[in-house]
Protein backbone atom coordinates (compact mmCIF):
# COMPACT_ATOMS: atom_id res chain seq x y z
CA UNK A 1 0.00 0.00 0.00
CA UNK A 2 2.43 1.99 1.36
CA UNK A 3 4.74 2.38 -2.14
CA UNK A 4 1.31 2.71 -3.95
CA UNK A 5 1.04 6.41 -5.67
CA UNK A 6 -1.45 8.71 -6.62
CA UNK A 7 -2.20 11.99 -8.02
CA UNK A 8 -5.45 14.22 -7.57
CA UNK A 9 -5.29 16.66 -10.31
CA UNK A 10 -5.86 20.34 -9.14
CA UNK A 11 -7.25 23.21 -10.77
CA UNK A 12 -9.39 26.39 -10.07
CA UNK A 13 -12.59 26.22 -8.41
CA UNK A 14 -12.67 22.48 -7.61
CA UNK A 15 -15.17 20.72 -5.95
CA UNK A 16 -13.81 21.20 -2.02
CA UNK A 17 -15.34 18.32 -0.76
CA UNK A 18 -13.89 15.60 -3.84
CA UNK A 19 -11.01 16.26 -3.56
CA UNK A 20 -10.41 16.67 0.40
CA UNK A 21 -12.06 13.77 1.16
CA UNK A 22 -10.27 11.19 -1.43
CA UNK A 23 -7.02 13.15 -0.49
CA UNK A 24 -7.64 12.12 3.15
CA UNK A 25 -9.15 8.70 2.81
CA UNK A 26 -6.46 7.34 0.37
CA UNK A 27 -3.73 9.31 3.18
CA UNK A 28 -5.82 7.23 5.79
CA UNK A 29 -5.55 4.15 4.12
CA UNK A 30 -1.50 4.48 3.88
CA UNK A 31 -1.20 5.47 -0.16
CA UNK A 32 1.30 8.20 -1.22
CA UNK A 33 -1.48 11.07 -2.31
CA UNK A 34 0.00 14.42 -4.24
CA UNK A 35 -1.88 16.84 -5.36
CA UNK A 36 -0.86 17.48 -9.03
CA UNK A 37 -1.26 21.16 -10.18
CA UNK A 38 -0.90 22.79 -13.54
CA UNK A 39 1.44 25.61 -12.54
CA UNK A 40 0.02 27.61 -10.14
CA UNK A 41 0.94 26.70 -6.56
CA UNK A 42 -1.91 27.58 -4.85
CA UNK A 43 -5.94 26.66 -6.19
CA UNK A 44 -8.62 27.63 -4.49
CA UNK A 45 -12.10 25.47 -4.44
CA UNK A 46 -15.61 26.57 -4.88
CA UNK A 47 -16.47 26.88 -1.74
CA UNK A 48 -13.44 28.65 -0.32
CA UNK A 49 -10.51 25.57 1.09
CA UNK A 50 -7.41 26.48 -0.74
CA UNK A 51 -4.96 24.17 -1.31
CA UNK A 52 -1.45 23.99 -2.33
CA UNK A 53 -0.16 21.69 -5.09
CA UNK A 54 2.47 19.65 -4.22
CA UNK A 55 3.64 18.69 -7.62
CA UNK A 56 3.39 20.62 -11.59
CA UNK A 57 1.90 18.31 -14.22
CA UNK A 58 5.13 19.07 -16.02
CA UNK A 59 6.76 17.28 -13.38
CA UNK A 60 5.25 14.11 -13.13
CA UNK A 61 4.80 10.88 -15.33
CA UNK A 62 2.63 8.29 -15.71
CA UNK A 63 4.82 5.88 -14.89
CA UNK A 64 5.10 6.64 -11.35
CA UNK A 65 1.41 6.89 -10.57
CA UNK A 66 -0.56 3.97 -9.94
CA UNK A 67 -3.76 5.96 -9.72
CA UNK A 68 -5.37 9.56 -10.72
CA UNK A 69 -8.28 11.01 -9.65
CA UNK A 70 -10.36 13.66 -11.08
CA UNK A 71 -12.46 15.73 -8.56
CA UNK A 72 -15.52 17.50 -10.06
CA UNK A 73 -16.32 21.46 -9.78
CA UNK A 74 -15.80 23.42 -12.20
CA UNK A 75 -11.84 22.60 -11.98
CA UNK A 76 -12.41 19.87 -15.03
CA UNK A 77 -13.28 22.92 -17.68
CA UNK A 78 -9.63 24.09 -16.62
CA UNK A 79 -8.03 20.61 -16.39
CA UNK A 80 -9.45 19.31 -20.32
CA UNK A 81 -7.57 22.75 -21.75
CA UNK A 82 -4.11 21.64 -20.29
CA UNK A 83 -2.45 19.37 -22.81
CA UNK A 84 -0.02 18.04 -20.66
CA UNK A 85 -3.27 16.77 -18.20
CA UNK A 86 -5.04 15.26 -20.79
CA UNK A 87 -1.70 13.26 -22.26
CA UNK A 88 -1.32 12.03 -18.28
CA UNK A 89 -4.85 10.65 -17.81
CA UNK A 90 -4.92 9.09 -20.94
CA UNK A 91 -1.50 7.61 -20.83
CA UNK A 92 -2.23 6.48 -17.40
CA UNK A 93 -5.55 4.79 -18.60
CA UNK A 94 -3.92 3.47 -21.01
CA UNK A 95 -1.61 1.82 -19.14
CA UNK A 96 -3.72 0.08 -17.03
CA UNK A 97 -3.41 2.82 -14.21
CA UNK A 98 -6.35 3.21 -12.33
CA UNK A 99 -8.02 6.57 -13.54
CA UNK A 100 -11.38 8.00 -11.13
CA UNK A 101 -13.31 10.95 -11.95
CA UNK A 102 -15.97 12.58 -10.38
CA UNK A 103 -18.84 14.28 -11.11
CA UNK A 104 -17.89 17.17 -14.10
CA UNK A 105 -14.60 15.18 -14.29
CA UNK A 106 -16.06 13.20 -16.82
CA UNK A 107 -15.26 16.02 -19.01
CA UNK A 108 -11.65 15.36 -18.73
CA UNK A 109 -12.06 11.79 -19.70
CA UNK A 110 -14.16 13.31 -22.87
CA UNK A 111 -11.27 14.98 -23.55
CA UNK A 112 -8.22 12.22 -23.27
CA UNK A 113 -10.65 10.06 -25.70
CA UNK A 114 -10.95 6.67 -23.45
CA UNK A 115 -14.43 6.48 -23.22
CA UNK A 116 -15.13 4.56 -26.18
CA UNK A 117 -17.32 1.37 -25.17
CA UNK A 118 -16.92 1.99 -21.74
CA UNK A 119 -19.85 1.83 -18.56
CA UNK A 120 -19.37 4.95 -16.94
CA UNK A 121 -21.79 7.73 -14.44
CA UNK A 122 -21.21 11.54 -14.09
CA UNK A 123 -23.23 14.38 -12.43
CA UNK A 124 -26.41 14.27 -15.16
CA UNK A 125 -25.32 17.53 -16.47
CA UNK A 126 -22.17 16.22 -18.68
CA UNK A 127 -24.13 12.87 -19.39
CA UNK A 128 -25.04 13.91 -23.41
CA UNK A 129 -21.22 14.63 -23.81
CA UNK A 130 -20.40 10.84 -21.97
CA UNK A 131 -22.63 9.66 -24.49
CA UNK A 132 -21.62 11.30 -27.32
CA UNK A 133 -17.73 10.46 -26.64
CA UNK A 134 -19.03 6.46 -26.64
CA UNK A 135 -19.60 5.85 -23.53
CA UNK A 136 -23.20 3.40 -21.97
CA UNK A 137 -23.99 5.79 -19.50
CA UNK A 138 -25.07 4.33 -16.44
CA UNK A 139 -26.95 6.39 -13.35
CA UNK A 140 -25.51 4.99 -10.30
CA UNK A 141 -23.39 5.42 -7.55
CA UNK A 142 -20.28 4.40 -8.81
CA UNK A 143 -19.26 2.13 -12.03
CA UNK A 144 -16.29 0.27 -12.46
CA UNK A 145 -15.56 -0.59 -15.91
CA UNK A 146 -11.60 -2.20 -15.83
CA UNK A 147 -9.53 0.32 -14.23
CA UNK A 148 -11.99 3.40 -15.08
CA UNK A 149 -14.14 4.28 -11.77
CA UNK A 150 -16.51 7.06 -11.96
CA UNK A 151 -19.19 8.70 -9.55
CA UNK A 152 -22.17 11.57 -9.70
CA UNK A 153 -21.26 14.06 -7.11
CA UNK A 154 -20.15 14.18 -3.16
CA UNK A 155 -22.55 11.84 -1.62
CA UNK A 156 -21.08 9.03 -3.79
CA UNK A 157 -17.58 9.93 -2.46
CA UNK A 158 -17.67 6.78 0.24
CA UNK A 159 -18.73 3.96 -2.36
CA UNK A 160 -16.13 5.97 -5.14
CA UNK A 161 -13.02 5.37 -2.85
CA UNK A 162 -13.78 2.41 -1.70
CA UNK A 163 -13.55 1.39 -4.93
CA UNK A 164 -10.18 2.85 -5.66
CA UNK A 165 -9.02 1.24 -2.53
CA UNK A 166 -10.30 -2.13 -3.52
CA UNK A 167 -8.76 -1.15 -7.17
CA UNK A 168 -5.55 -0.52 -5.81
CA UNK A 169 -5.04 -3.38 -3.50
CA UNK A 170 -5.54 -5.65 -6.11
Amino acid sequence: MENKKIAILAAPDFNDLELMYPYYRLKEEGFDVKLVGMGEKFYKGKYGIEIEAELNISDVGDAEYDAVIIPGGWAPDFLRRDEKIVKFVKDMFENGKVVASICHGGSVLVSADILKGKKVTSFFGIKDDLVNAGAEYEDNEVVVDGNLITSRKPDDLPAFCKEIIQALNG
